[in-house]
């Protein structure tokens, strides 16, 4: 009986449980034995494991989070933790490893196949919808909609009170997250990482609209997005395992700048993880299951070193290489789409 391991890794998202349970419904009947890592790369450093079976699936289609849980542990950090994952994994009997994650998480997957020919192959997740070669990402969708549901309730009450509100959605490096939801809740303006935001431009865009008797206006911006004239954006100084600051507080600078422009009441509202929780929409789960059922295919007939991946509506693999140090960010194509919008 050949046996399979799976982790997730990086941040949560809708969807990944039903990764999950497609891989295991599918290998329970090929007499596979799929094997849980919890806590991400954590778990293969210290091998936490269990054996995953239908009963250990059941009911969580619906679920958002990872019933294996997650970290943002690093192996390349500490100097002989690659190493050690790789005598785990053959400790532990897997013949092979499927490793769910966004840009770090498959990252990682790519150097381990890379130095130690791990037999790995990659599964692709993040809000963010930033990884190169996949048209979408599951939970990206989830992610939107909750984004999009908040903009709407926002502007009962910006126009109740005449305000104009800052929403600020995540969003590292890429503005998918607040290009898709500003486009679906009706936003005034989108500012997102790619384009770094010009305070005057947003400013008149804003009176502009408030010169036809606008009496309201929305602004989405992702967390990462940063200032053109450069001015400092208040971050934690304190670093996770893969470098990265933790964000947060563009909204509000952002809100304070445009008051202090225009005279106009403005408010700043932050989303942050409430677009990570609850339950996955169902393309979210459908795309969950297909990528589960691709993953699964690909460890059983030992293609390794590939990512699975969306094109059109082709499920797909690709180089796990490929994703190694690059990211997918919004072009100006699709930002110019929603520029008519603005205003």
């Amino acid at each position: 009986m050949s046996k399979i391991g799976i982790l997730t890794g990086g941040g949560d998202c809708p969807g990944l449980n039903p990764v999950i349970r497609a891989i295991v419904r599918k290998g329970v009947l090929d007499n596979c034995e799929i094997v849980g890592i919890e806590n991400g790369w954590k778990g293969m450093l210290t091998k936490q494991s269990y054996v995953l079976d239908i009963n250990s699936v059941s009911g969580i289609l619906h679920r958002g989070g990872t019933i294996l849980h997650t970290s943002r542990t690093n192996p390349y950090k500490k100097e002989g933790d690659s190493d050690k994952v790789f005598q785990n994994f053959k400790a532990m009997g897997m013949g092979s490893l499927i490793a769910i994650g966004g840009e770090d998480t498959l990252g990682v997957a790519a150097k381990l196949y890379r130095d130690y020919k791990l037999p790995v192959v990659g599964v692709p997740k993040t809000i963010d919808n930033d990884i190169v070669g996949t048209d979408f990402t599951f939970g990206f969708d989830t992610a939107v909609n909750i984004a999009m549901e908040c903009i709407d309730r926002l502007h009962t009450t910006a126009e109740s009170h005449h305000r104009v509100m800052v929403v600020e959605v995540m969003g590292r490096h890429a503005g998918w997250i607040a290009l898709y939801s500003g486009l679906a809740g009706g936003a005034d303006a989108i500012l997102i990482p790619e384009r770094p935001i010009d305070m005057d431009e947003v400013s008149e865009l804003i009176k502009r609209r408030h010169s036809r008797g606008k009496t309201f206006s929305i602004i989405v911006v992702a967390e990462g997005a940063k200032f053109k004239q450069g001015d400092d954006i208040k971050q934690c100084q304190e670093l996770d395992a893969f470098g990265h600051v933790r964000l947060g507080g563009i909204g509000q600078m952002v809100a304070e700048k445009l008051e202090n422009k225009t005279g106009y009441e403005t408010r700043a509202t932050v989303l942050g993880h409430i677009q990570r929780g609850g339950s996955p929409t169902a393309y979210d789960r459908i795309l969950g299951i297909r990528y589960g059922l691709k993953a699964y295919e690909l460890a059983k007939n030992k293609k390794f070193g590939r990512v699975v991946a969306l094109k059109g509506n082709e499920i797909t693999d690709i180089p796990i290489e490929d994703v190694l140090g690059k990211l997918k960010t919004v072009d100006d194509k699709m930002f110019e789409m929603a520029t008519p919008f603005f205003g």
